[in-house]
């Protein structure tokens, strides 16, 4: 079941049996229906999730109701507002899916013991931050230099098989443009 966890983390680190084990013994599944949250805003972040299935959108929301959508999360990624979850703040962000998800968890509190048990694990924490730090830069650049028209493209070429999971409203807030601007974009395309 936790099959692509193991391999994720084993790109980076070798595990043993035995510590797989207890990793395993520190972690629980959760599922989500589709348009469930794993996270609300101002409430606290006390997991870090790793998506085994399904999609989630990490967004913000408006005093006016509307979306900000930071970014989208998908199978084999990891999911939470890291300040809240590192600093013990309440959450800036929503995350929330799109569709019926498996979520791995694992807590604050177990995430450090686990670093104490399996000390290399924080060499793959370092590396998975690393990887975090540079699509946070690359989308900060994105948003600054590229058209939308380019973002979409980007977009698409990176998620082929992720843009049919996404409705047109969530695309847009993502892309920082109206649903109608997005329509004729993929009418030029």
């Amino acid at each position: 079941m936790y099959k692509l966890l193991r391999e994720t983390i084993e790109k980076e680190i070798k595990l043993t049996d035995l510590e797989w084990k207890k990793i395993l013994d520190k972690i629980e599944l959760v599922k989500l229906d589709k348009n469930n949250f794993f996270l609300s805003q101002d409430n606290a972040c006390n997991y870090e999730g790793f998506v085994l299935k399904g999609s989630l959108k990490i967004y913000t929301l408006e005093e006016s109701g509307s979306e900000n959508i930071a970014f989208f999360a998908f199978e084999g990624d990891w999911v939470c507002d890291i300040e809240g979850f590192y600093n013990k703040k309440k959450s800036k962000y929503n995350i929330k899916s799109l569709e019926i998800c498996d979520i791995v968890v694992v807590s604050r509190e177990n995430k450090e013991w686990l670093f104490k048990e399996i000390p290399k694990l924080l060499h793959f924490h370092s590396l998975m931050m690393q990887k975090v730090a540079i699509v946070m830069q690359n989308r900060l650049l994105e948003t600054l230099n590229k058209t939308a028209k380019e973002r979409y493209l980007n977009f698409i070429t990176k998620h082929p098989d992720k843009i049919y999971k996404i409705n047109n409203r969530n695309l847009s807030s993502y892309l920082g443009v109206s649903e109608e601007f997005l329509s004729k974009i993929k009418k030029l395309i």
